[in-house]
């Protein structure tokens, strides 16, 4: 209950620009880097998560000051200008701090050092210092009002398999995590393809509109359909037999219809298809 109210609030106060900067290349960067340092799986989601949210909040900030400070016309258009080159100055920075402040919320890892993160920017020919790592670190939590610890569509994913398995639904556990956790990742690193092609499905049209765009970001956004949906495409790859009584008992726990979460099944099965299709 408490995950399905937290996912509610985050949809009902959606940014206009959610999901900006949930692109592969970023996503990637951060998993790889994760992956390097040995973190553990949800401190690569909560990565990604603070660095969307940052990022959006520092850009509409940016925007909000150069606006205030300049007048119309050419003044915007220099304005945005100097916005993206400041973001693109300090992009890396910012996304090594949001995969360190990720690090120190989980208790079961080691957390990502100064020592590290310098010694991994340094590699790719930056020049900062501590202080300048110390002071981003910062420049985040001031950014997110301190509130750093979000739940992650993993959180969602675990909590409803436990919930299932409390409710008698007799799954192969420790593999089907495994496979939720691939097919998580999977989601995020092809989110764009897997919601186009949801959004064409559900509008039954292959070439939606502007305004059919805008309001299916709600739907880009709901954890808690994603971690339906990656469940249920788990089930129906490691045990079919199981994959209607899954569907019910998730439907009863959600509210998400079969229909919806058949159809993100299928999104996710036709990707995973056609990247494997030579």
């Amino acid at each position: 209950i408490h995950l399905a109210t937290e996912n509610e609030q985050y949809l009902s106060e959606l940014p206009e620009h959610a999901g900006y900067f949930k692109d592969t290349r970023i996503v990637e960067f951060i998993f790889l880097l994760s992956e390097k340092w040995r973190l553990d799986q949800s401190t690569r989601y909560q990565a990604v998560e603070l660095l969307e949210r940052f990022m959006i909040k520092q850009v509409e900030q940016m925007c909000k000051d150069r606006g205030n400070a300049k007048g119309r016309d050419q003044g915007q258009r220099s304005s945005w200008s100097s916005v993206r080159d400041q973001i693109t100055n300090t992009f890396v920075l910012r996304l090594v701090s949001c995969v360190q402040l990720a690090s120190k919320l989980s208790l079961h890892y080691s957390r990502v050092t100064s020592d590290t993160a310098l010694k991994f920017l340094q590699s790719l020919k930056y020049s900062y210092t501590k202080q300048e790592l110390l002071e981003s670190e910062l420049a985040v939590l001031n950014t997110l009002h301190f509130h750093i610890n979000v739940s992650t569509p993993l959180a969602y994913v675990e909590l409803l398999l436990e919930v299932l398995g409390y409710n008698g639904c007799l799954l192969p556990a420790k593999p089907l995590h495994q496979m939720c956790v691939q097919l998580l990742d999977f989601c995020y690193l092809t989110r764009e393809t897997i919601y186009d092609t949801l959004l064409k499905i559900a509008i039954e049209n292959s070439t939606p509109s502007k305004l059919q765009i805008a309001k299916f970001l709600t739907v880009k956004e709901d954890f808690m359909l994603l971690a339906v949906g990656v469940i249920s495409t788990g089930v129906f790859i490691l045990s079919p037999g199981h994959w209607e009584q899954v569907v019910e008992h998730l439907n009863c726990i959600t509210g998400i219809s079969p229909e919806s979460i058949l159809e993100f099944s299928y999104a996710v099965v036709r990707r995973i298809v056609g990247s494997t299709t030579p």
